[in-house]
């Protein structure tokens, strides 16, 4: 076997079964007490993918670029089992797509038709497969018992053709996503990250109602927002390694966890008239949150904020119980811990209408 280190983009031509070391489940990396984070947790099944991404964090993030996909799902399975056994009373996301695309390597690995049947007979869980790609034939028949969710990362036209190289297009995408909502499973949407490009407000505002012509409002488990946001050292690479992109020429600064984003005006501005294109096709129930802002932010763009990433956690449980009776009963918030009882923060989807 291949054992030599390669580099960010030599690494994605092959791809190398590797068995599990170590611990594989944890805290979202970008996790920082200064910002609402979701509190997901991630399955890090996966190491980097075949798409080239001129945004990607990889190329400042991975030490050995080979792209590698774990084979022993049993051993990931065991781990995730002992995590979630250890407070059954909480329902748990976990996603593999942190390292890498939780779908684009399906057709060579299997992997992720092998997790989405354990995943299954899981009280208190539910996997998060999310994926730039339109890879969805291996999974479309596997008994997933409604307890997997796959999301596409989703962007405009004009950005999947200038920064997203290799990924599947708006259109393939779109079709992949209603197949799998015809197939009963529920829909994740991200859009994130938003990026700034002439004509951006009517080309978001066009790509939030191509996804509603393709997949209903009611198989949409969440929708995340977030924006451009990279590490001050990634910019360099990210110049080297894609030289035709501009998005290091926008006016960015260094926010409080040491990532370069847009200005905050700006970036109010981007989520807000996203959301707006939201409220035209969405009922209230579904939740809607902001990835990695401060609790600022969300004031100008909700009119509130969850009082601590704990908080967001159980409205997601609470959320995903309500509507899809996941979870096994009604989450009780003394179990999701540092939540306070004088929150401001409304029920899922009530926001909507501040």
């Amino acid at each position: 076997m291949e054992s030599r280190r390669l580099d960010y983009k030599d690494g994605k031509q092959m791809i190398r079964v590797i068995p599990k070391k170590g611990e594989a489940m944890g805290t979202c990396a970008t996790f920082n007490r200064k910002y609402i984070c979701c509190l997901v947790q991630v399955l890090r099944s996966v190491h980097n993918c075949p798409f080239e991404c001129s945004y990607c964090f990889l190329q400042n993030y991975l030490n050995d670029g080979a792209t590698k996909s774990v084979s022993d799902v049993d051993a990931l399975m065991d781990e995730v089992r002992a995590r979630i056994g250890r407070e059954p009373e909480k329902l748990f996301r976990i996603g593999t797509w942190e390292l890498g695309d939780s779908l684009a390597l399906e057709e060579e690995t299997g992997q992720a038709a092998k997790l989405i049947l354990a995943f299954a007979g899981l009280k208190n869980a539910v996997l998060e497969l999310k994926t730039k790609s339109c890879c969805v034939d291996p999974i479309i028949d596997v008994d997933h018992r409604g307890k997997t969710v796959v999301s596409w990362s989703l962007n405009t036209r004009h950005i999947i053709r200038t920064e997203e190289h290799r990924t599947a297009t708006l259109e393939k995408r779109l079709q992949a996503m209603s197949r799998t909502a015809q197939a009963g499973y529920l829909i994740g949407l991200h859009f994130d990250p938003m990026i700034l490009h002439e004509g951006w407000q009517a080309e978001y505002k066009a790509l939030v109602q191509q996804v509603f012509q393709a997949v209903p409002p009611d198989n949409v488990a969440w929708i995340s927002i977030g924006s451009l946001r990279f590490n001050p050292e990634m910019k360099r690479k990210m110049e080297n390694n894609y030289p035709d992109s501009r998005l290091t020429c926008a006016e960015i600064v260094l926010g409080d966890d040491a990532k370069m984003r847009y200005v905050k005006p700006l970036r109010v501005s981007m989520y807000r008239h996203i959301l707006a294109a939201l409220k035209q096709h969405i009922s209230k129930e579904i939740l809607i949150y902001l990835c990695m802002e401060r609790w600022d932010v969300w004031d100008k763009v909700f009119g509130c904020h969850p009082d601590s990433p704990e908080q967001l956690d159980y409205l997601f449980a609470e959320s995903l119980y309500q509507r899809f009776g996941l979870g096994g009963g009604p989450p009780e918030r003394e179990f999701y811990n540092e939540i306070s009882t004088t929150s401001s923060f409304p029920t899922p989807g009530l926001f909507h209408n501040l």
